[in-house]
């Protein structure tokens, strides 16, 4: 155990996944604490692909990351660490792998660029629900609140809800950037300023800037018609 203290997360993550595989099948409880355990260690490891330099590693290991991901939030669904992981993380993997290939197949195949802009449309929507789910842990009903009143639905949350509500706002403007022929996704335009805005208000230098940075692109890609400025 000396070893490993200091040393990158990811050999963390690895160390308490084995113990984790040795104590599932030894009882509810300890089973619940083991998937527990490896949620905790696998979103602290987070970082870990964003920092690498090898973007078809990346490329390769994230599907089976998220799969996992998702597999222990079947066990545990109120896990705040992991419904984290899994917004931005496929919120990351649908800009960074699907989407970009969309664009570079748009010219040689338009068939498969569209199959791979629905792919991606159907990634954010998945981030986009783990973001919710992450916001009704503390607020329940937000959603419906959100969609009901949006500017008084984001008062309930607070500075621990940022990363949430950052996430929930970037997937959700990802898909209907793709989806400019679906006037139900359009609606929800305000509801993503929404969580921005709440953002900035909580904590604006989240992520060195990331919110003033989305909010600034999210204006301009809007028309005067649209609110934009």
């Amino acid at each position: 155990m000396r070893r490993l203290q200091g040393r990158h997360p990811f050999h963390r993550a690895l160390a308490t996944a084995v113990v984790a595989a040795l104590l599932l099948g030894t009882g509810c409880s300890v089973r619940k604490f083991a998937i527990r355990k490896l949620g905790d260690a696998l979103s602290e490891a987070g970082t870990t692909y964003a920092s690498d330099d090898d973007p078809e590693l990346i490329r390769g290991a994230l599907p089976f990351s998220l799969k996992l991901i998702e597999s222990l939030l079947a066990e545990s669904p109120d896990h705040r660490g992991l419904l984290l992981s899994a917004a931005s993380g496929f919120t990351q993997f649908s800009y960074a792998f699907v989407q970009q290939d969309a664009d570079e197949a748009e010219d040689r195949d338009l068939a498969a660029s569209e199959a791979l802009r629905q792919r991606a449309r159907r990634l954010y929507l998945r981030a986009r629900d783990y973001g919710l789910r992450g916001l009704e842990l503390d607020h329940p009903g937000f959603e419906k609140a959100l969609r009901e009143n949006a500017a008084s639905a984001v008062l309930a949350a607070g500075t621990g809800d940022v990363p949430f509500l950052y996430w929930t706002a970037a997937s959700w403007g990802a898909v209907i950037s793709l989806s400019k022929d679906d006037p139900d996704l359009l609606a929800d335009l305000p509801l993503v300023e929404a969580l921005l805005r709440r953002g900035l208000e909580l904590e604006e230098g989240y992520d060195s800037g990331a919110l003033h940075e989305f909010l600034i692109t999210f204006e301009g890609s809007r028309s005067d018609t649209m609110g934009g400025s």
